[in-house]
């Protein structure tokens, strides 16, 4: 959704931007900048080249069988069951990609992007991309600037000898980039720590949103706990509803919404039965898969809003969505949380992985008297520095450092 924002964000200031799916359709809830580019290296494709050879040599419209939306979409919600000696291979794969067996994805993916001239410079979504830039450059000859978006848990998670051989071949290719960017001074510090880059090598790019339609919160007299963010552990839904259960006050609701991945539903089973147990299952909604003004109504009718995250967050887009809301937050006091929070002065932080101490944060917000005034806070530095025109300014900046005038 942030690419998406970005490329609108450019064109509303002149400048053409095509969004290039890569593995998968788009799924935004928002209309999309482009509509012109179809999905390049699509999950079916790239399993089937890269395994058997009679796959490399079929025609492009067979190719483009396998790359319908709906049919990679009902793949995608089956890609938990991908074991994760395949998520790591693949993953070196794409960052080794002149050793794959991929060449004809890099051909149409090249060809597309010289159909109209070539651009001008090219951003890559997230570092994981970057085993393109050798063959990007060598044949199209543009700059390339690399984001970072959360590419460390991912590695992290992956089996050894992948994590380590990933690590140490993303710490090479980032180099090929001519300028990387991170949306948080945290995670571009992180980052640069991790890959043994020279301090002040990431540039920071505030990730914004498109504030269009997004109205401040009503601050009914019901007392509504919010998340809204994927519904798994690693975004700490578990331990929001420790917290929710600490409180033990039937007169609170709690207000769930988010996507659902595949296994996800095992996982949130139990927390209902956790709910159940402590006799507080009716006090809870869950609201799956809301579309973009459900999701504006959903935050508008919070009183705080938390997402305990349990791993190093690059940013936090679902944050910017509550404070644009008018939405006071409670969130962990680690990865990208304090350098937004805390200059915004738009809600309180916790001691990470604590329910005890995110029930005390949750009770403070709910308590202060100032509640609306603090959730207003959030409102104007969304205004200030967390929307779509701000953000596309900052990267058009970066763009003419590397781009001939």
């Amino acid at each position: 959704m942030r690419d998406n924002s970005l490329a609108r964000g450019l064109i509303a200031r002149g400048h053409e931007a095509h969004l290039v799916p890569m593995y998968l359709p788009l799924q935004l809830d928002e209309e999309r900048a482009d509509e012109s580019a179809p999905v390049f290296f699509g999950g079916i494709n790239v399993y089937l080249q890269q395994k058997y050879r009679f796959f490399r040599s079929l025609p492009r419209w067979i190719d483009r069988a396998f790359n319908g939306r709906g049919l990679l979409r009902r793949v995608a919600k089956r890609s938990h069951l991908t074991s994760a000696k395949e998520q790591g291979e693949m993953t070196c794969l794409m960052l080794r990609l002149e050793e794959s067996n991929l060449g004809k994805e890099v051909d149409k993916l090249i060809d597309w992007l010289k159909r109209d001239g070539k651009p001008d410079v090219i951003l890559l979504s997230n570092a994981l991309l970057v085993g393109l830039v050798r063959e990007l450059k060598k044949r199209l000859r543009v700059p390339i600037v690399c984001s970072f978006q959360g590419e460390d848990s991912f590695l992290d998670s992956l089996p050894e000898p992948w994590r380590d051989v990933a690590w140490k071949e993303l710490s090479v290719r980032v180099q090929d980039a001519d300028i990387l960017v991170s949306p948080s001074q945290y995670y571009g510090k992180l980052m640069e720590s991790r890959l043994g880059l020279e301090p002040g090598s990431v540039q920071v790019v505030p990730n914004g949103i498109d504030l269009s339609g997004w109205k401040e919160s009503e601050g009914g007299k019901d007392k509504r706990i919010g998340y809204l963010a994927r519904m798994c552990h690693s975004k700490g839904l578990g331990l929001l509803v420790e917290a929710f259960i600490l409180l033990n006050d039937s007169s609170l609701t709690l207000a769930i919404a988010g996507t659902m991945g595949g296994g996800d539903d095992v996982y949130i089973e139990g927390l209902k039965k956790e709910l159940e147990s402590a006799g507080l299952g009716d006090c809870v909604e869950w609201s799956p898969d809301l579309n973009r003004q459900e999701k504006v109504d959903f935050l508008r009718n919070l009183s705080v809003f938390s997402v305990p995250v349990i791993y190093p967050e690059a940013f936090g887009l679902y944050l910017i969505e509550a404070m644009a809301s008018g939405v006071p937050v409670v969130m962990p006091n680690a990865s990208a949380f304090p350098e937004i929070v805390n200059s915004a002065a738009c809600g309180v932080l916790f001691v990470p992985g604590s329910a005890e101490d995110l029930a005390r944060g949750l009770q403070e917000m709910l308590d202060n008297p100032e509640r609306e005034v603090v959730g207003k806070k959030g409102r104007r530095a969304v205004e200030d520095r967390y929307h779509v025109g701000a953000m596309a300014l900052d990267f058009e900046k970066i763009f003419w450092k590397v781009v001939p005038k």
